[in-house]
């Protein structure tokens, strides 16, 4: 991480008031990629990960039983609250958290975790970890939508803020998914430097695989 986590997030809680308005193309075609591909059940709970206003958050959350938004700026999370509020939302909750810490509560089963352009703030190494500890959670599927390199970085024309931004390549990311036990199930490239990844769980050897159609499945399977 090229500043510290207390820059950043003064950084963007100057930022919050304004951050819809300031979105670009590249950003709404993530967020939106993001919620499709999340497609959480309706039982299931979904951790956002550097929520932000709630771009993610508020959208899965009419489809999911709740939603958990962390992110480290307070004045994100009072721009996503407002939000939530004016939408008659009570099933998503957020507060701070940070990737490698989300602060998940103790009586949440994580099955979704998403997270859009925030991820590219991280250093490689830190991007690793923090894949290791959403692995931890054991959800059965991961979306990343990010600022990334399919080919490699333009420096007549970045997308990114050399100065405060760390974006990986695909491969690499790839790679760290693959470490942390997920296989990318889908790659979208939205821009040259723009792109989501969806991961789901590897399950281990002798470890029961979930039906197609979740729990309920199951349910109605053993049923008379």
């Amino acid at each position: 991480m090229k500043r510290s986590l207390d820059e950043h997030a003064a950084r963007f809680d100057e930022m919050a008031a304004d951050y819809d308005d300031d979105e670009s193309d590249e950003y709404r075609a993530c967020a939106s990629l993001v919620v499709e591909h999340a497609d959480p059940r309706p039982g299931d709970t979904v951790l956002d990960l550097g929520t932000g206003t709630g771009a993610i958050a508020l959208p899965l959350a009419e489809e999911a039983e709740r939603v958990i938004g962390r992110d480290i700026s307070e004045g994100m999370l009072e721009e996503a609250r407002e939000k939530a509020t004016d939408r008659g939302l009570s099933n998503v909750e957020f507060g701070e958290g940070r990737f490698r810490e989300p602060a998940v509560p103790d009586d949440a089963d994580v099955d979704v975790v998403t997270t859009n352009f925030a991820m590219h703030h991280l250093s490689d190494a830190e991007k690793r970890e923090t894949l290791d500890a959403i692995a931890g959670l054991e959800p059965r599927r991961v979306v990343l939508g990010d600022v990334m390199f399919f080919d490699g970085p333009d420096p007549d024309d970045p997308f990114y803020s050399p100065e405060v931004d760390d974006p990986a390549t695909v491969g690499t990311l790839a790679d760290a998914f693959t470490a942390a036990g997920y296989a990318l199930t889908a790659v979208e490239r939205v821009h040259d430097q723009v792109g989501v990844l969806v991961a789901e769980r590897v399950v281990p050897v002798g470890e029961p695989a979930e039906p197609v159609g979740g729990p309920d499945a199951a349910d109605a399977e053993g049923g008379s």
